[in-house]
């Protein structure tokens, strides 16, 4: 199986940052995209940003500017720098990776960690 260890998640004033880390461990799979999830109580999970192994990357139009992924291909570790956080941004996020076996396409999802932006 492919594990997803996430950390970075807390407590931030509007304005500030902070950044998400997922790591991807197990063996005999190769990652074609990963991506940050997030739910906020009450709406739907949604897509926040992702990147491909070869680096390109997606973001939803309310992160556009404000956030960052990227990914360490050596260390199977994604990031998500999230900068000028605002109350609105308060929710789970959730890593998620698809990889690729000798044999078939696999996913996983991470436990999620919270994030909370409030004065």
């Amino acid at each position: 199986q492919v594990h997803l260890a996430e950390s970075g998640g807390g407590l931030v004033q509007p304005g500030g940052s902070l950044r998400l880390s997922c790591a991807a461990s197990g063996s005999g799979f190769s990652i074609s995209v990963m991506g940050w999830y997030r739910q906020a109580p009450g709406t739907q999970r949604e897509l926040v940003a992702s990147i491909t192994d070869g680096g390109t990357t997606n973001y939803a139009d309310s992160v556009k500017g404000r956030f960052t992924v990227s990914i360490d291909n050596a260390k199977n570790t994604m990031y998500l720098q999230m900068n000028s956080l605002k109350p609105e941004d308060t929710a789970i996020y959730y890593c998620h990776v698809n990889v690729w076996t000798p044999w078939d396409t696999a996913n996983s999802w991470g436990q999620g960690t919270q994030v909370t932006v409030s004065s």
